[in-house]
């Protein structure tokens, strides 16, 4: 499983003295283009191929606060993908230094074509990079 630890920044509390609700789409986000940037997407190649990932749904699931001083880690792992890897859901979970799942996001996506504004299949590379992604126990394939 691909997994990162996050450091917490003051900015990220609320007046409640806990982690603000969007922030932890800012961690998701930052957790999913750092896989792909280790699998070789990075921003650089993703603009030379023109091409970006698109969400169509984020959900968060709120299961514990995070404070300033909590040591937490991020993952990610596939849910579901169509065989192409054109449409994907991709899955979070923040997870506490005791092992304790503080939220779980679930993300829905596809790749789209930045000249066309059009959703696209994507080339080999794109393939390659989410084929090797990890898979969730509940992992399924997409019937179109």
């Amino acid at each position: 499983m691909f997994k990162q630890k996050i450091q917490i920044r003051w900015a990220d509390i609320d007046a409640n003295r806990h982690l603000r609700h969007s922030v932890y789409y800012d961690y998701g986000a930052a957790m999913r283009i750092a896989a792909l940037a280790a699998g070789g997407l990075t921003m650089k190649k993703l603009e030379e191929l023109r091409i970006g990932p698109v969400l169509f749904r984020e959900e968060a699931i709120f299961k514990r606060e995070i404070h300033f001083e909590d040591e937490i880690t991020i993952d990610v792992e596939v849910v579901r993908a169509r065989e192409d890897f054109a449409r994907w859901s991709l899955r979070h979970h923040l997870v506490k230094v005791d092992g304790t799942v503080a939220a779980i996001i679930t993300i829905d996506g596809a790749w789209i074509d930045l000249d066309k504004r059009k959703l696209m299949v994507p080339g080999p590379l794109v393939f390659d990079v989410f084929s090797k992604f990890p898979k969730a126990p509940d992992f399924e394939f997409i019937v179109r």
